[in-house]
């Protein structure tokens, strides 16, 4: 034989690729196997079918440090070596880890530099079934829901016929846990606790979805058991069970909207503070939670608004414009543009797919959402505002969600200085910014944010 010699065979629907080089040889195929109903690549190494870690991204995530590929899913974590050596990979003499449990199998291995993952190995670790061409799991099934009574805590358990994926989400003062993949009936169950007086349970598409209430100064810790007859989903909930969401999260319970309203010297009328102080009377009245930069004349501090603005879930600046000599009327909503100066809200947005992200941080899209919402409610009481992005708003950078300022008008202009001097025309624009935010934040929460 020569050095090297390739062979192209196609059988059955089947490329086989026979690559020889000196003594060893290299022999794989790509085939096709069932992942989950559906028709997805593999490659038969030596006999034994792998999965790339693209093909297998719906089901686990893959990672790879220090020689070692890190399979997260289902609540299972497996362990393989990386063998560069494929025909050994694909044996049986290999150690790998299951859980906590060690075992030969076949491992890890590379194909042009792309990493493989055996599926034997793989349904081995994840309970799931396992034939040439088929990879399938039982569907997973939320069958029971027991309690638990403490002093300081109750326990809730879901018991399940397999080990899924469990997602936890704060949407305003109740707890969401997401049991990913899992079938439920939808029912309403009393417990026996004093914590956790009732549990709602949902099934839908993307699996069984638990809320319950989470009492004020309170905390959660959530784990899975497994057993040969399946898994419990665990929750503790109680003031006994230590807060371990970050303090940046405290605000997501009960959303927080900071109006500031700019201090303008030299002005009889007050109007940003007017048109604030209408905005927050009618958030309040409906149940929302507002704070104000100020509430008398004078300025207030820039590091207690900045203070204020990292503590917001929706921060609104009101001004007029006031450059001299320039020639301009009407409207403008401003969002900020850039990063911002917090170093801390720049690393969050930087890790959007983290646990609880989406409650803490937002990206720029959240304040286009409000200022949409905003030009919306204003053009339907009949203002016409323009939309511009400015990098030197800083004090709107230092919001980590939605952030606007809302230039009410230019008080050199004739026309706009009557306009602010209408009482009903500041009404209506009062009105506008608190409907505009209250719609802004129940879709939010209606969508599972905060």
């Amino acid at each position: 034989m020569g050095t090297f010699v390739g062979r192209l065979v196609s059988r059955a629907g089947m490329v086989l690729l026979l690559v020889g080089a000196g003594l060893a040889g290299a022999q794989y195929a790509f085939t096709q196997f069932s992942l989950a109903g559906r028709s997805v690549q593999s490659v038969t190494l030596y006999g034994a079918e792998y999965a790339g870690t693209g093909t297998l991204s719906r089901l686990v995530a893959v990672t790879e440090s220090d020689g070692v590929a890190r399979v997260d899913g289902l609540g299972h974590v497996l362990l393989l070596p990386i063998d560069e050596d494929r025909q050994r990979a694909t044996t049986a003499y290999n150690t790998v880890q299951l859980d906590a449990l060690r075992v030969k199998a076949p491992t890890a291995t590379r194909v042009d530099g792309k990493l493989l993952i055996p599926l034997a190995t793989l349904a081995r670790g994840l309970g799931a079934t396992y034939a040439p061409g088929q990879f399938s799991l039982a569907p997973a099934v939320l069958s029971g829901v027991s309690s638990l009574a403490g002093k300081q805590s109750d326990r809730l358990v879901f018991t399940l016929n397999r080990n899924v994926t469990v997602r936890e989400e704060l949407v305003g003062n109740a707890l969401r846990l997401t049991l990913v993949g899992a079938s439920a009936s939808t029912r309403n169950y009393t417990t026996r606790g004093a914590f956790v007086p009732r549990v709602q349970v949902t099934g839908d598409a993307g699996g069984a979805r638990v809320t319950l209430p989470l009492p004020g100064g309170s905390g959660y810790r959530v784990f899975t058991v497994q057993d040969t007859n399946g898994a419990r989903v665990v929750l503790d909930l109680g003031p006994g069970i230590p807060l371990s969401v970050p303090a940046l999260l405290a605000q997501v319970r009960r959303p927080l909207i900071v109006l500031d309203p700019a201090s303008i010297p030299g002005r009889a009328q007050d109007v940003t503070l007017e048109v604030a102080r209408s905005a927050a009377e009618l958030l309040t009245r409906a149940g929302w939670q507002v704070r104000l930069t100020r509430t008398t004349a004078g300025s207030t501090e820039t590091s207690a608004r900045a203070d204020l603005a990292r503590q917001s879930d929706v921060f609104v600046s009101l001004d007029l414009g006031r450059f001299p000599g320039v020639s301009r009327s009407g409207v403008t909503l401003y969002e900020f543009a850039g990063q911002s100066p917090d170093a801390v809200v720049n690393a969050y947005r930087q890790a959007q797919a983290a646990p609880f992200v989406s409650q803490v941080v937002s990206g720029a899209g959240s304040s286009r959402a409000l200022s949409n919402l905003l030009r919306g409610e204003l053009k339907s009481g009949g203002v016409t505002a323009a939309q511009q992005a400015q990098s030197r708003l800083l004090l709107l950078g230092e919001a980590p969600k939605a952030a606007l300022l809302l230039e009410l008008g230019w008080p050199q202009n004739e026309a706009d200085q009557g306009r602010l001097a209408d009482p009903n025309r500041t009404g209506q624009m009062a009105t506008a910014l608190a409907r505009a935010v209250a719609t802004y934040l129940t879709a939010r929460a209606n969508a599972g944010q905060s």
